[in-house]
């Protein structure tokens, strides 16, 4: 999070057309993984084993699961279930927020913030710049969101707003709207620079608006991924439904 200049925070309006500069990301291009990753560096028991008696017959459920036990990291109503049956039952409940990152140095911030995404249900993540980014701290919950890959941040804002969504980074720059008083709109994407330079020019230029975290302490910045998880929650106070049956609190 670096300083610089900021722009007035604008909505745009609605619309539903799709860019053809928004390409989602093909995991062929990275490391080859497993089908079914366990908690990584956890115990090896994690989970549940094998279905006991007889199995259920729904189409979400998936026979290879069933049979040999599921240790994969994911909430118990998702136990056993198929991968595409699991992110067809998280698109339909997903939020009206997107979550973008700059990719310049191969940042490892990005998948802790790809975790966070998912855990806060984001509707899409875009990566900006390298198509390559480091995956460890997403802990595999990649494979549960659509990711987007786009060359630059200009190509990014066109994307969203022809979706109208409201592009609004995330940077502590001058004249940046705090957060903490900010509202933000429900369609909105939250940009975030590189860890150390934060939003890059590009970036800024292109954005409808930016906002900042309060800081008190001595430090001149806060980790990108913890700036992104309190965006992120920040949303999600403003227009979540915490009293639906499917917001998971354990």
């Amino acid at each position: 999070m670096n300083c610089g200049h900021a722009v007035t925070l604008s909505v745009v309006p609605d619309s539903h057309l799709t860019s053809l500069n928004a390409v989602p990301v093909n995991e062929s291009e990275d490391e080859p993984r497993a089908p079914y990753d366990p908690v990584p560096n956890g115990v090896p028991e994690v989970g549940v084993g094998p279905w006991p008696g007889e199995w259920p017959t729904g189409q979400e459920y998936d026979e290879q699961l069933l049979a040999e036990g599921d240790r994969r990291n994911v909430v118990d109503r998702y136990r056993y279930w198929r991968l595409d049956a699991i992110v067809a039952d998280l698109d339909a409940r997903r939020h009206d927020f997107h979550v973008a990152i700059e990719n310049w140095q191969h940042d490892f911030n990005i998948g802790t913030i790809v975790r966070s995404a998912n855990a806060f249900l984001a509707r899409e993540v875009h990566i900006v710049g390298k198509r390559r980014w480091n995956r460890r701290g997403a802990m595999v919950t990649d494979r549960y969101q659509h990711v987007r890959h786009h060359a630059t941040a200009e190509e990014l804002a066109a994307y969203l707003h022809e979706q109208g969504v409201t592009l609004l980074g995330i940077d502590n720059l001058p004249g940046s709207q705090p957060i903490e008083t900010l509202d933000l709109p429900r369609r909105c994407a939250l940009l975030f620079g590189q860890e150390g330079p934060g939003l890059s020019e590009e970036a800024r230029t292109v954005c409808d608006g930016t906002f900042s975290i309060a800081q008190f302490g001595s430090t001149r910045s806060i980790n990108a991924s913890a700036a992104a998880a309190i965006a992120m929650h920040t949303w999600i106070r403003q227009h979540a439904d915490l009293s639906a049956l499917d917001t998971w609190r354990g």
